[in-house]
């Protein structure tokens, strides 16, 4: 009980923190979302139309993951020196027999100063092959990726992942950039101090999707992973992240962000409840510096998430927001999807995504766009798991 009145004290300063900053009322009236015009994911910066997958793939998509780059998550480093991994701890009994657990140690090198992510790991022992797997980039405590399972969390039921046949696996956003907004710089930007004093240089989103990509690596050298059927989740900062990582990294499988809001998979010019002023306000750590441009401008933003979205395709991708959540904006986390589709048509891969937003508690599970509005309030549940089961499930059947 203790660890839940901790975290529940923790959440509270922070929605404290985020809602009462002088001067600032969350809009939640949509009667008072201001007229807006979205950059039109199929044309590119000089207007010029873009009609086929071809002309995605080696113009529009490379002009808008740079946009992404300079405007928001800043730049992202692709080379290090070496990446090695060691397994710290191994119990092929996990689960009272369920599953076998690797404690992995990741440790990444450049210009000879190391950093270490330690991944937690259940392969389900009842495999004929090597297992498809989730990853979560983990932001909340890191109990809840408890590897002797002492202590269970909805927040990664490792064990309903297990049971459906995959692998499950977990690292803490600390390992890479603590999320403070002085301690931030502790970790991945250690090897990359040029990022540090960059305007587009990354900060801790970038950060912890950079982790999620050092994980893919290691997880192309385990003979018991399908590396080429990895799911990257995120909740909340961590769904931004999740973002980010598939977009940045295409050897991701499927892209799933929960509840990610503001400069997650909400678009931003709405200025429905959280903003970018507000947010680069309250964590000035998470995004390049050229971000701050936008604070109450969002109108000169040369983008929006939409275009992240899409550039996730022909990726499967779901996305969530909660109902009690008016914070992080269904509506504009919804029609941010929506946007995303006709990228998603180049490929010949028609959306189930209705016209309206579905009600709630009524899941699109097949791909190759997921969505639901869950009943309740901003957080990561079995529910949600559950879904984002199904719809890895269908997606992999499909594929055979």
């Amino acid at each position: 009980m203790q660890h839940l009145r901790s975290f529940a004290f923790f959440f509270f300063a922070i929605l404290i923190k985020v809602h009462a900053q002088p001067g600032f009322q969350a809009n939640y009236d949509e009667s008072k979302v201001p007229p807006y015009t979205l950059p039109d994911v199929l044309t590119t910066t000089t207007n010029v139309p873009i009609r086929t997958k071809a002309a995605w793939e080696k113009v529009r998509r490379p002009e808008i993951i740079k946009l992404f780059e300079e405007n928001v998550y800043g730049q992202m480093p692709k080379s290090y020196d070496r990446l090695t991994y060691s397994i710290a701890h191994k119990n092929t009994s996990a689960m009272t027999g369920k599953a076998t657990l690797k404690e992995v140690t990741i440790e990444v090198v450049n210009h000879n100063k190391p950093i270490q992510i330690h991944l937690v790991l259940f392969l389900p022992n009842q495999r004929k092959k090597p297992a498809p797997l989730f990853l979560l980039i983990n932001n909340r405590g890191k109990d809840n990726m408890d590897p002797t399972r002492a202590h269970k969390s909805d927040f990664w039921p490792a064990e309903m992942v297990i049971d459906s046949g995959y692998a499950v696996a977990a690292f803490h956003v600390s390992d890479l950039a603590p999320d403070d907004t002085a301690k931030y710089v502790n970790g991945v930007l250690q090897l990359y101090p040029e990022q540090l004093t960059a305007n587009d240089g990354m900060k801790a989103i970038g950060a912890w999707a950079w982790g999620a990509s050092r994980v893919l690596d290691y997880l192309e050298k385990d003979a018991d992973i399908d590396a080429k059927k990895v799911a990257v989740v995120g909740h909340s900062r961590g769904g931004k992240a999740s973002l980010w990582a598939a977009a940045e990294d295409p050897r991701f499988a499927l892209c799933v962000t929960n509840c990610s809001g503001n400069t997650g998979a909400a678009l931003s010019h709405r200025r429905f409840g959280e903003t970018i002023g507000r947010i680069n306000t309250v964590f000035p750590h998470w995004f390049a510096n050229n971000y701050k441009k936008y604070n109450t401008n969002e109108d000169a933003l040369p983008l929006d998430q939409h275009m992240l979205l899409a550039a996730i395709a022909p990726r499967p991708l779901y996305v969530t927001n909660a109902s009690k959540d008016l914070w992080a904006d269904p509506t504009g986390t919804f029609l941010s999807a929506k946007y995303a589709e006709k990228v998603y048509a180049l490929y010949g891969l028609t959306s189930n995504l209705p016209t309206n937003p579905p009600a709630i508690n009524q899941p699109i599970t097949l791909p190759p766009i997921g969505y639901h509005n869950r009943e309740g309030e901003h957080n990561l549940t079995a529910y949600d798991w559950r879904n984002f089961i199904q719809f890895a499930t269908i997606y992999y059947k499909q594929r055979k």
